[in-house]
C-alpha cells in the first residue's frame, strides 16, 4: 500500500484456497477451506475480516476448472469427484462454523452482470451515495453494442429509483439484445450426459434455498 493505514483492504485471488484440481473433492467444494481461511485471517489478526464468495453451477464450474488446469484427460481430472452430490451450502456452513465472527457474503456467478454494482459497493464497504464507474461493464460485455447504448439512453431518461428497478431494466434489455455466444457456454465434459448436467443444475438451484437460510451468510440475488 502507498499509506501505512487504511480503512478497508480488499484481497482477491482465484487460488486463495487451492489449485483448480483440488477445489472439488469427493462430495465437497473446498474441503480445506477452514484451514486456508484461518491462514488468511492470521495475515491481519486485529482486523474485522469478511469473506465474499461467488458460487457457480458445478455443471459448468468443474469443466471450467478442467479447462484452466494442466490436465488433458477429463476422467483423470474428475477422478474421485462426486459432482452430483456437491453443494455450496455445505461448504458455506463449514466456513461459518470455523469463523462465526466473520460476515460471509455469497452470490451466484451467473447473476454477476446484474449484481456487479452492488457487489462492488459491498466489497468496498461504501453506500449508494457514492458514485461508481463500471457498474454495467459486465452487462456491456454480453450485450449487443447498439442494445447497450439504448439501455444507457433509457436509464438516463428514466433513472431507476431502486437497485431492483435498475436490474429489471437490465434484464429486459438483455432479453432482447444478449449476445448468444457470450452467454452460452460450450461444456467440455466428456462422459457427462445432458440428463446428468440438467440434474446437477437443478440440484444447484435447489441448494440456494439452503444457502439463503444459513446463519451469518448474506445471500445476494437479483
Amino acid at each position: 500500500m502507498d499509506e501505512e493505514d487504511c480503512e478497508r483492504l480488499v484481497l482477491s485471488d482465484p487460488h486463495f484456497i487451492c489449485i483448480n484440481r483440488l477445489m472439488v473433492q469427493r462430495v465437497q467444494i473446498w474441503p480445506m477451506i477452514e484451514r486456508e481461511t484461518t491462514k488468511l485471517r492470521n495475515l491481519v489478526p486485529h482486523a474485522q475480516v469478511e469473506f465474499f464468495i461467488g458460487m457457480r453451477d458445478p455443471a459448468t464450474l468443474i469443466p471450467a476448472l478442467f479447462k484452466a488446469s494442466r490436465f488433458t484427460d477429463f476422467d483423470e481430472f474428475t477422478e474421485g469427484m462426486q459432482p452430483g452430490a456437491v453443494t455450496w451450502s455445505e461448504m458455506l456452513g463449514r466456513l461459518q462454523r470455523a469463523h462465526p465472527d466473520c460476515q460471509i457474503t455469497a452470490w451466484n456467478n451467473e447473476d454477476t452482470p446484474f449484481l456487479w454494482g452492488q457487489l462492488m459497493r459491498e466489497l468496498a464497504g461504501i453506500g449508494n451515495d457514492v458514485s461508481l464507474a463500471g457498474v454495467d461493464d459486465l452487462l456491456e460485455s454480453i450485450m449487443d453494442p447498439a442494445g447497450y447504448k439504448r439501455m444507457q439512453a433509457y436509464v438516463a431518461q428514466n433513472p431507476p429509483e431502486t437497485e431492483i428497478q435498475r436490474r429489471r431494466i437490465a434484464a429486459a434489455f438483455l432479453d432482447k439484445f444478449a449476445l448468444e455466444d457470450a452467454i452460452e457456454e460450450e461444456l467440455d465434459a466428456p462422459g457427462w450426459s445432458e440428463e446428468m448436467i440438467e440434474q446437477m443444475t437443478e440440484a444447484y438451484e435447489a441448494d440456494m434455498d439452503y444457502v439463503a437460510d444459513l446463519p451469518g451468510v448474506t445471500y445476494i440475488r437479483p
